[in-house]
């Protein structure tokens, strides 16, 4: 049995370890006035029947109200955090039960008198226990303005009737057991009530956390996807095309351009596997010559012109290297008008900047759909989101004699390192 209990346990998650152990501990809060304050009592009847029946009553109201307040607690804690509705009726039943209890404390108390101090004391603090498991799910289910508002009512009911008794001092006194027996309520279930939701509320963020990383990760991989994917794949068209023309003219060069286009073919499935792994890394120099190649063999003078010597941490040279990956891509879609294209680096003193600039002719729109009015495309739109983080920028721009101008703009510091 205990082993099937321990199961059950661990198979709950640890934020509902947590919550039922807060529970628990709330549930068994109602006994200690039980035991405490309403017990000893007993010992105040002085053997007399009628006394002894007043406390019995008061004694067994008061153990009911303690397996009552399992139930009650419980509703009363889903009221708080939201997720259920008022228990009002277990809240009448327990309205009732206190009710009927401080009814046979003060018939115990009439009887008595006020005579003797330390009967008075026992019945005094045992009438302010027992309302303490009401008040518990009562300050749960209201607010604070509310409950301190009815705890201030029933003080003045208690102290009229500590009145009709001829007592004022016992009025006095009355007022205030209640109202502390009200706050000491309050102070240990709300605090309880707020510390769950607190928890629950960071239960969720870390979801909503764990839900974000999956999101940008699968973000990651379709940008890094298309940018790895889009050059090869226009430049397998090319020489694809290159290679038809050449064999519809029986000229041996279409094996050459075949054999190109099965390199790339592979060497772009290979680029796949890594972008899979989450290991790729665009290296500057690397996309610099490969974009210097790729376009001459497209018939496109390609010029690259930089600031020797510049130290580049990894994150910014890979940034940079796809924005040369994505510039060449969108040369080659237009290949067929394009013929120079220029790559500039240089740092800006005045604004301590390293700019660098796209440049690229016979370009009749700019690419990605970045005219005005016509929605950003994923290419240049994946550019953006790598430059944020190190504080980049990217803008494009189409001149009136066809000069298209891709931008980059990284901070002096983040391109030293």
């Amino acid at each position: 049995m205990i082993d099937k209990l321990r199961a059950v346990w661990r198979r709950r998650g640890r934020m509902a370890m947590i919550d039922a152990y807060f529970r628990v501990s709330l549930y068994l809060l109602p006994w200690l006035p039980v035991l405490g304050g309403v017990t000893p009592v007993m010992s105040a009847t002085g053997g007399a029947p009628l006394q002894v029946t007043f406390a019995g009553v008061a004694m067994g109201l008061n153990v009911a109200q303690g397996a009552l307040a399992v139930p009650l607690l419980n509703r009363a804690l889903d009221r708080y955090l939201e997720r259920g509705t008022t228990p009002r009726s277990l809240l009448l039943v327990s309205a009732v039960l206190t009710l009927v209890a401080e009814i046979a404390l003060f018939g115990l108390l009439t009887v008595n008198g006020t005579a003797d101090k330390e009967r008075l004391s026992a019945v005094a603090v045992a009438m302010g226990a027992t309302l303490t498991p009401f008040f518990m799910a009562h300050s749960l289910v209201v607010s604070k303005r509310k409950f301190l508002a009815a705890l201030a009512g029933g003080g003045a009911v208690m102290a009229l009737l500590m009145l009709l008794t001829g007592s004022r001092l016992g009025a006095l006194g009355m007022a205030v057991l209640l109202f502390f027996a009200g706050v000491w309520s309050l102070l240990l279930a709300r605090p309880t009530g707020w510390l769950l939701g607190v928890i629950w509320k960071l239960d969720a963020a870390r979801g909503t956390e764990t839900r974000l990383a999956i999101a940008e990760e699968r973000l990651r991989f379709s940008r890094d996807l298309h940018d790895v994917m889009g050059r090869n794949l226009a430049v397998i068209a090319l020489k694809g095309e290159l290679a038809v023309q050449l064999a519809r003219r029986e000229r041996p060069e279409a094996v050459e351009q075949m054999v190109e286009v099965q390199r790339i073919a592979q060497e772009a499935q290979r680029e796949v596997r890594e972008v899979v792994r989450g290991y790729r890394k665009a290296d500057l120099q690397a996309e610099l010559a490969g974009a210097r190649s790729i376009l001459r063999s497209a018939g496109v003078e390609c010029r690259i012109e930089g600031e020797e010597g510049t130290e580049l941490s990894p994150e910014v040279e890979s940034a940079l290297g796809w924005v040369v990956r994505e510039g060449t891509t969108n040369v080659l879609r237009h290949a067929v008008d394009v013929r120079r294209c220029a790559v500039r680096t240089r740092i800006d003193p005045h604004r301590s900047v390293l700019v660098m600039t796209i440049e690229n002719d016979g370009v009749a729109r700019p690419p990605d759909g970045a005219a005005a009015g016509s929605a950003p495309g994923s290419g240049l739109k994946g550019l953006r989101e790598r430059l944020r983080p190190l504080g980049g920028s990217l803008t494009s721009s189409l001149a009136p004699s066809g000069l298209f101008r891709l931008t980059v703009e990284l901070p002096v510091g983040a391109a030293r390192g």
